[in-house]
């Protein structure tokens, strides 16, 4: 019986995880094709949504399906939320580094993009990083223009998750009065805008808030309200942060019996969920409080948490190598972007070199076919020269990935073909030079001889017949 139940749970699972996919998969065919840049935004953010949480992996890959539909799209907002996305997802995972230069990837192409709501968004998502590292001044300046920026535009959701991190960076810098503020400016926003998903986070910090202040009825009042909201969502993760938070509330409250139960219930709510590692902390609380009490209770949540410390490490371990070949899929997909820009450019720039060679070609033959026009000779030799260098960037452009492959990128090889090219082109454009230099010559001539005849015609013509010559 039990394992058909087992087999069940796994079945539904993947039948909602299915599910998930194919929304996340629509999603991503609306955003490109939505036109309006803040109605993509928001977009976005529902995609990302559904993985931040839960799965930074899944949200990894989303987030460069993003990056190259963007990518193919010519989408900056799209490119920069992507980026973005990818950062928190490597933070998620512990990666601060890669995480941090993901961001700032992430504001450089949202500066260029010059869109306020999306610099906004970046500004915020880069803020963590500082938040994470104590650098709470930073943190709270990139917090500030991303509450700028998004109350601007109206981009009220963002402008929610910026004032309640303020409200944390705040906390943790002891500055509760602060913290009071911008954690109830985050909790009437939400409010008022019907946004619930952090309303259980926002009275987490508002009880913590509370508690601090010595402000107890308060403090419980919204220790109730946040869980009251994570039960609503559903979510083991914000469940557990409520029951902890309470637990150790009521420790400071020396209450001790009703922290343990707090406690117990943290650790019950993650278990055979994604999130049971979070049963490391309660399970050190009440090995610290059972210390006291019962040995026995006692080392049965010391082993506990050494448990759940080894299955963190262990899952940690899984994701880490998971990590290092959706990196080297991210790698190869970056440089495929990349050659297929310089490809890009390459052939732009052979149009280029091809439009000046023909202007060049055309003003020459001018100056060979006119019948009118006497030509200078050093003209020829000048426009001769330019259309030799013209002919040998355009072979160049033409060439050098060709080059570039049968030599393997070697300096020195590669200044060799290049020089074997000039050294068949140079012999050429001199014997092109030379006949140019004569037919214009002839040209030149022949326009000389035709003037001089039309004059002796013309002189003829005005000396009649039988007329003394007055020159003789």
């Amino acid at each position: 019986m039990k394992k058909w139940l087992f087999a069940f749970c796994i079945f539904m699972f993947s039948m909602n995880a299915s599910g998930q996919d194919a929304s996340s998969e629509n999603l991503l065919k609306k955003i490109a094709g939505e036109k309006n840049d803040s109605r993509r935004i928001d977009l976005i953010i529902t995609l990302f949504q559904a993985y931040q949480e839960s799965d930074p992996l899944q949200d990894m890959e989303y987030a460069k399906k993003l990056l190259q539909q963007s990518h193919d799209n010519d989408d900056a907002v799209g490119e920069a939320l992507a980026l973005s996305e990818l950062g928190y997802a490597y933070r998620a995972l512990g990666n601060t580094v890669n995480g941090l230069d993901y961001n700032l990837k992430a504001l450089a192409t949202a500066e260029q993009a010059d869109n306020d709501e999306l610099i906004g968004y970046v500004n915020i998502n880069l803020a963590h990083y500082y938040k994470d590292m104590a650098d709470y001044n930073r943190a709270i300046a990139l917090y500030q223009t991303g509450n700028t920026l998004s109350a601007k535009t109206k981009s009220y959701k963002v402008q929610s998750w910026a004032l309640m991190n303020l409200g944390e960076v705040y906390y943790a810098m002891n500055k509760t009065d602060s913290a009071l503020i911008y954690s109830q400016r985050a909790y009437e926003l939400c409010i008022s805008i019907k946004y619930p998903e952090f309303i259980s986070f926002i009275c987490l910090q508002l009880a913590k808030v509370h508690g601090k202040l010595g402000n107890e009825s308060l403090a419980k009042s919204y220790y109730e309200m946040a869980l009251k909201e994570a039960h609503h969502l559903r979510s083991p993760k914000y469940v557990n942060l409520v029951y902890f938070n309470m637990a150790r509330y009521y420790h400071s409250l020396q209450q001790e019996d009703t922290s343990i139960y707090f406690a117990r219930q943290a650790i019950q709510t993650t278990i055979n969920t994604a999130f049971s590692n979070m049963s490391m902390r309660p399970a050190k609380l009440l090995a610290e409080l059972y210390e006291k009490k019962n040995s026995d209770s006692a080392y049965k949540y010391v082993r506990m948490y050494m448990i759940a410390n080894d299955s963190l490490f262990n899952a940690k371990a899984i994701q880490q190598t998971q990590l290092l070949s959706f990196e080297n899929s991210l790698r190869q997909q970056e440089l495929a972007a990349e050659k297929e820009e310089a490809a890009e450019k390459r052939w732009q720039n052979i149009q280029y070199a091809l439009i000046a060679l023909g202007i060049v070609c055309f003003l020459m033959i001018y100056l060979l076919l006119s019948h009118g026009y006497i030509s200078n000779t050093r003209i020829i030799e000048f426009l001769g020269m330019i259309a030799l260098l013209l002919v040998f960037e355009f072979l160049n452009l033409l060439l050098h990935p060709f080059i570039e492959k049968i030599t393997h990128h070697s300096p020195i090889l590669m200044l060799l073909a290049l020089v074997c090219i000039a050294g068949v082109l140079i012999p050429l454009h001199h014997k092109l030079q030379k006949w140019a230099t004569e037919k214009l010559v002839e040209k030149n001539v022949r326009i000389r001889l035709e003037s001089a005849q039309k004059t002796i015609k013309k002189l003829t013509k005005e000396v009649p017949p039988g007329t003394d010559n007055p020159h003789s």
